[in-house]
């Protein structure tokens, strides 16, 4: 996988890293001089605007599976994402958000996939961490709106003992993984829930959350 990443800040060199460490090709682009004596071994530099198309073709954007905007300017990481998508056909783009005001613009429109809030993070693994037994989102795929929702199971849930394909889920929601003694793995039918499991759904658009949040709160077979 080849990847672009746009913004050398803490941020962008924190991703890059992370991603050169499991194998990933990586660019990153900065125009800042400074950002280049914070070294990433194994990721390609180019010193370079990227809101500049010569910059983006000098980068060979077009060959690259994600571009990752991550700088700490909002209109930069818009700029790259649409040029990104619009000019170079890139299939996924990710880009930072960095005031939750504009939280609004990082959608299809601007070419973005997905919108990364760190606001909105932080408020979610706040609630994760305060609050057992109620359903946080994660966040939102901009492009298709579904949604990644989260909950850990209070020893006092109605579903601790029960077996996964006993619980009839709504329609258009999927349990996609439990994490369990920190360790995620996908859920068969016969996997039995137990408290303290922090389990992860996906939702489809036209999910209702509270069906979800009544399943999650009453027996298997109850009514």
């Amino acid at each position: 996988m080849r990847v672009v990443v746009v913004g050398a800040g803490s941020v962008g060199r924190s991703i890059a890293s992370e991603l050169v460490e499991t194998g990933r090709e990586v660019t990153l682009i900065d125009k800042n001089p400074a950002a280049r004596t914070a070294q990433v071994p194994g990721a390609q530099w180019i010193l370079a605007d990227a809101c500049e198309q010569a910059t983006l073709t000098a980068a060979h954007v077009e060959e690259a599976d994600v571009v990752v905007a991550a700088t700490g300017d909002d209109k930069v990481n818009l700029v790259v994402s649409l040029l990104a998508r619009t000019e170079y056909a890139v299939p996924r783009t990710v880009a930072r958000v960095n005031n939750p005001k504009n939280e609004w613009m990082f959608g299809e429109a601007w070419g973005v996939d997905v919108a990364v809030s760190t606001p909105r993070i932080m408020t979610a693994m706040v609630e994760e961490a305060v609050v057992v037994g109620d359903l946080v989102k994660i966040f939102t795929f901009h492009q298709s709106q579904a949604d990644i929702l989260g909950i850990t199971l209070s020893g006092d849930s109605p579903l601790v003992g029960a077996r996964v394909g006993q619980v009839t889920w709504p329609v258009h929601v999927q349990l996609a993984s439990i994490v369990r003694d920190d360790s995620p793995f996908v859920p068969s039918v016969d996997d039995t829930l137990e408290a303290g499991d922090e389990l992860l759904f996906v939702t489809g658009a036209q999910a209702d959350p509270r069906e979800l949040h009544e399943v999650l709160h009453r027996a298997p077979g109850a009514t």
